[in-house]
Formats: structure tokens, sequence, C-alpha cells
């Protein structure tokens, strides 16, 4: 097919997000469309090749793809502010864009962390000797890649193989662990079964499999994470770096669902919330420069946020359904307090400088 004859062709992108497809072990680009008076979609994004073809917008390596996509971005991101259109509707489309870029980089955000997370639980496992690894005879090729595997995540059950046929011509299988700690033969990898291998490295390093339903396995290991997060003020690195904050006038961080909260009333100081939503804030854009508007000392924050209509909503505090009612502030200590956010990385580093039992 050549380039333009589709009228796909012919959209107008508002933003990149890469996707990582492990079928193929490479990163296809997404982009998020214009739709007229339709919210954005998401689809794999085409570009023309030299001879005026067409091919998907693909990159060997993580850091490539994050490269190009920031790049491109940045040149959306003007495009649109440049746009001559109403302005309601430019800033509506402006909601959309962050709305589902901020979606996109929360979830790789918690990924990554729930992933050095389950690393780290099995940090002091014994690691398999290679030679000790029982495969039927069609798994004896991938003793080697399934040992490396096995070293870096000697939890997993499920495993991402790949399969040589000629130089150029290559597939992915996957491994399965039997309850008796034999592997399986190869089975042809498909799109789903490759992801659910990727998800095992997170699922299986906390106990669960990677094909139970995936959003229920996730809630379930954030309130694993949760203990270790109030492990976090004991650190003396996270002391200091909360003394700074508030030197500076922050009382309120906030990094993957994750909320250190400076609570002046009775003296308590640093302690540990978490983020929640509501019908109407989830998947609407989060209000960077809003406040939360606490009355009670509830353990759950949920953040300030834009409506898709533009008017901003204050964040607030309360307690989850089982929890019973929040206690109030009396109204003399009400706080409308601003947040600042920490990059996923710290916390993926703060995390690590927890010690596992």
């Amino acid at each position: 097919m050549k380039w333009g004859d589709n009228a796909r062709d012919f959209d107008t992108a508002l933003a990149v997000w890469p996707h990582y497809r492990p079928l193929f072990d490479n990163w296809l680009m997404q982009e998020l469309v214009e739709q007229g008076d339709k919210a954005p979609i998401w689809r794999d994004r085409r570009v023309p090749t030299e001879n005026g073809r067409v091919r998907g917008d693909i990159y060997p390596d993580r850091e490539a793809a994050l490269s190009a996509a920031a790049s491109l971005n940045q040149t959306l991101h003007d495009a649109l502010a440049a746009r001559e259109m109403d302005a309601a509707r430019k800033r509506s489309l402006q909601l959309k864009v962050a709305k589902n870029l901020q979606s996109k980089e929360r979830l790789r955000d918690e990924e990554e962390l729930m992933l050095a997370e389950a690393r780290r639980r099995h940090a002091n496992d014994p690691r398999p000797d290679p030679s000790a690894i029982v495969l039927p005879a069609e798994s004896v090729p991938f003793r080697q890649e399934l040992s490396e595997q096995l070293s870096d995540m000697p939890y997993l059950r499920v495993v991402i193989v790949t399969v040589r046929e000629t130089n150029r011509s290559w597939h992915r299988s996957i491994l399965y662990l039997s309850h008796d700690n034999k592997w399986s033969k190869p089975y042809i990898a498909g799109e789903r079964s490759a992801a659910k291998a990727m998800r095992a490295r997170i699922a299986n390093g906390f106990g669960y499999s990677a094909d139970d339903h995936w959003g229920k396995t996730k809630a379930k290991i954030r309130q694993i994470l949760l203990p270790r997060a109030n492990q976090l003020l004991q650190l003396a690195s996270v002391q200091r770096m909360l003394a700074e904050a508030l030197a500076n006038g922050h009382k309120v961080l906030v990094s993957n669902g994750i909320v250190f909260w400076y609570e002046e009333d009775g003296g308590i100081g640093w302690q540990i919330k978490q983020t929640t939503s509501t019908k109407e804030s989830e998947g609407s854009t989060l209000w960077k420069e809003g406040t939360i508007r606490s009355i009670n000392h509830g353990r759950l924050v949920i953040l300030p946020y834009i409506k898709e209509s533009g008017e901003q909503v204050r964040g607030h505090t309360r307690n989850g359904p089982n929890d019973g009612r929040a206690k109030p502030r009396h109204p003399d200590h009400y706080v409308d307090i601003p947040f600042a956010q920490l990059d996923g990385d710290l916390m993926i580093g703060l995390f690590g400088e927890l010690p596992y039992e």
C-alpha cells in the first residue's frame, strides 16, 4: 500500500506513546488521533517509507522509542498550541491529550515499580543450576536462555523464549513450569500469551498467576506494597528528602499512588496515604496546580483534576468504603494543600533501599 491511499494517513495526531510488543521484541509507536467531535483514540502509528510505501513506526529498543516519543510529542504539542481554532475547543483538546498521556505514564510508572519490587522480593532466592533445570527434549535448546531469565527472576513460572530458524527468521515461544518443577515443551506464542509472559514477570513475583484478571492482580499488589511504603519513612534518605520538601513549603508529595503527607494537626508529622479516584475524577486530567482540601483525616487522597469542560476540581481526603467515617478536622484546622509529584524512577530507587527480611 502506498502512503496516502488510506484516509487514516491524513488524520491529525495529537500525541504518541511507545508500546512494547513482546511477540516481536520491539517497540511500536502508538498515536492519539483526533476524531472530530468524538474523543481521540489510540492506534498503531504508520509512517511513509522512502519509496512512498507504508510501514509501522517501529523501534528496536526502549531508549530509541522513548527518545523519538519525547521529540515528537513536543512537536505535536507545539502544533496544537499554534493551531487557529476556537479557544474552548483547543483547550478541550489539550486537556484530552494531557489526560491520555498521564494515564499512560501512571500505568508505566506503576508497573515498573511493581517489577522492581518483584525482583527485590526474590533477590536472595537460590538461582537454579542450568544443568539441573528439568526440560523435555523439545525445550533443551532453550536451556541457556531460560537459565538467564531465571537468574534474573527465579520466581518465573512462564517464560518467553526466542526460536531461531535461520539468521533472519525467528519466532517466539512460551515455556510453562508445572507444579512438579518441570518445564513444558515450547508453545508457539501469540500476542495474548506473549503479553501474559510479560505480566508473569510482575505477577509471579508476588505469588500470583499471569492468567488471573490483571486489574485485580495489580490491586492486590498495591496492598502488598503499602506496608513497604510506610517503611520508607524510616530511611535516612527519605527523611532528608521530606525535610527539604518541608523547608520548601511542600507538605504533600505524590508518586505511584503513594502520598507522603505532612500532618500538622496533633504534631504527627509525615505519614503515608494512598491516592484513589471517584467516578468523576477517574480518567480526568490531573490538575497539577490544584490544591487538596482536607476537612478530615481520611487515609485516601483524591488529587485535584480538570474535567473535559475545563472545570477545575479541588482534591480532598476520605476513607475507604470499609474504613468507617473519617475523623473530621475542627473547622479551624481545615487545610488547602498544594502537592508536588515525585519522579517514578526516584520512588523505585527509594524502595530499593528497603531491606527484605
